[in-house]
Parts: structure tokens; sequence; C-alpha cells
């Protein structure tokens, strides 16, 4: 089992900046890809990133890419997620999830065996 924790979210302006966090605990090799899915109000949840773990190779979705930033602290089993130039568009509940295969497409949720718990993130124009 994989437990993820996610740091707290926040409220900035629109343009400003947040930094989230995701640190994995439990069986620590029991998962070789992270993501960060959103969901807004009213909407399905989105991918939003994913890392692989061994290679670093990170994908991200059209709307936050050149935005967004994700990257691993593979000592600390955390995974990060500096998001930069923030929109309203942005304001969702973010969460991390974790699984184990590197497989198939990276935003299905289906894939994902272990999920955070969410942080909200809000952008105010």
């Amino acid at each position: 089992q994989v437990q993820l924790v996610e740091s707290e979210g926040g409220s900035v302006q629109a343009g400003g900046s947040l930094t989230l966090s995701c640190a994995a605990s439990g069986s620590t090799d029991g998962w070789n890809f992270m993501a960060w899915f959103r969901q807004a109000p009213g909407k399905e949840r989105e991918g939003v990133t994913g890392i692989t773990r061994d290679t670093g190779m990170t994908v991200y979705a059209s709307p936050v890419k050149g935005r967004f930033t994700i990257s691993l602290d593979a000592a600390k089993n955390t995974v990060f997620l500096q998001m930069n130039s923030l929109k309203p568009e942005d304001t969702a509940m973010y969460y991390c999830a974790a699984r184990l295969s590197t497989h198939g497409t990276w935003s299905q949720e289906s894939l994902y065996n272990y999920w955070g718990q969410g942080t909200q993130v809000t952008v105010s124009s």
C-alpha cells in the first residue's frame, strides 16, 4: 500500500504562483508513475501532468503546458507541482495519484492504484 499526502493548497490571484507537493509513504516501491489530476466544480476530473519515476519523463495536459512543472525528489519520495501564471480556470481540487504500471493512457483515472485526499487551489481574477 502507498499513502499519498498532498500539501495544503491555497488562494492566489491570477498571474500568481503556487507549489503543491505529494509525499508518498508506505510501500515506497509500489509506484512507478505519479500524476496530478484536478476537478473543478461541475466538471469531470481531468489529468494535469504526470511523471515517470525511473526516467523522470513528464507529460502535460495542453491547458497547463508551459505554465506548470512537475518534478520528483526521489530521496524524499515526493512529487512537486509548480504552478505559474495561474488563471481563474485553474481553480479546482487537485489530487495526486500513483500507479505501479507505466503503461496505458496517463490520464486514465482507472489505471491509478492510489489517490491523495485532494487539496483546493483557488485563483481569483
